[in-house]
C-alpha cells in the first residue's frame, strides 16, 4: 500500500443485527483498541443506520448497504442519498456482488446510483468482481473491467477523493475460499493501471482498492501488506469481536 492511501475497512454488516446485537459489536469497536491510521466504516441495515450513528464513537464511519439512484418519487422499499444523509450517515456501498447476483441489478443500474450518490455528496464503496466460472474460464480482466468501466465512467473528476472501490471475487464470498494475497494483488494492481490509462496517473495513485472475500483475522495481515491493497471490505467477520484484528492488519 502506497504511503498516501490511508488503509481503510468497512465492515458489511448485511441483513444481520437487532438492536441487542448491534450494541454487543458497538461495544466490542469503541474498547478497541483500534488503530488510528485505519479508517473504519459500518455498513448497516437501513433501519438501523439512525441508531448506529448516534451510538458509533464520531471516528467510525457508517454506510447503507444500497440507495437509489434519484432523490425521491414512488420506489416503495427504496432509500435515497438524501434519506442517508438526513440521519447522519456519509456513505453507501453500491453494487454488492449480492446486489448484481441475487437483485440483478446492471452494470448500467450500479453506475446511475453511484453517480447520483456522488452528486449528492455522499461517499460511495462501489464493489465489483467476478463470478467462479468467469475466473476459470479466464475472464476475470473482462469482467471487472467492464463492471469497472461502466462506474468510471458516471464519476466526475473532482469526485474520485469521496470514492473507494471494493474488488470481492464473488466466488471467495461467503465461501471460506479466498484469493491469495498474490491472486488478490494481481487484480489490484491491473485495475489500477487500468485506471492509469482510462482514467489518469493521478487517481490511480490516490484511489483506495480494498478487497473483500472471506477476510479474517488469519489472512488480514498477509493481504494488507500487498503493495495495491488498501484495505478490505469484511462480511460475517465484522460481526464478531476478531474484527478488530482485520481493522488493525496493517500495525
Amino acid at each position: 500500500m502506497a504511503p498516501e492511501r490511508k488503509f481503510f475497512v468497512g465492515g458489511n454488516w448485511k441483513m444481520n443485527g437487532n438492536k441487542k446485537e448491534i450494541d454487543g459489536i458497538i461495544a466490542f469497536l469503541t474498547a478497541g483498541p483500534l488503530d488510528p491510521n485505519a479508517e473504519l466504516v459500518c455498513g448497516v441495515p437501513p433501519c438501523y443506520l439512525d441508531y448506529c450513528r448516534q451510538k458509533l464513537p464520531g471516528s467510525i464511519g457508517v454506510a447503507a448497504q444500497n440507495c437509489f439512484k434519484v432523490a425521491k418519487g414512488a420506489f416503495t422499499g427504496e432509500i435515497s442519498p438524501a434519506m442517508i444523509k438526513d440521519v447522519g450517515v456519509e456513505w453507501v456501498i453500491l453494487g454488492h456482488s449480492e446486489r448484481r447476483n441475487v437483485f440483478g441489478e446492471s452494470d448500467a443500474l450500479i453506475a446511475e446510483k453511484v453517480s447520483h450518490a456522488l452528486s449528492e455528496g455522499l461517499k460511495v464503496i462501489p464493489c465489483i468482481g467476478e463470478k467462479l466460472e468467469e475466473r476459470e474460464s479466464g475472464k476475470t480482466e473482462e469482467v471487472v473491467f467492464s463492471q469497472l468501466k461502466a462506474i468510471v465512467d458516471k464519476i466526475p473528476e473532482d469526485k474520485w477523493d469521496n470514492v473507494v472501490i471494493a474488488y470481492e471475487p464473488v466466488w471467495a464470498i461467503g465461501t471460506g475460499k479466498t484469493a491469495s494475497p498474490q491472486q488478490a494483488q494481481e487484480v489490484h494492481g491491473k485495475l489500477r493501471q487500468w485506471l492509469s490509462e482510462n482514467v489518469n496517473a493521478e487517481v490511480a495513485q490516490k484511489v483506495r482498492i480494498i478487497y473483500g472475500g472471506s477476510v479474517t483475522a488469519e489472512n488480514c495481515r498477509e493481504l494488507a501488506k500487498e503493495a495495491d491493497i488498501d484495505g478490505s471490505l469484511v462480511g460475517g467477520a465484522s460481526l464478531k469481536p476478531d474484527f478488530i484484528h482485520i481493522v488493525n492488519a496493517s500495525q
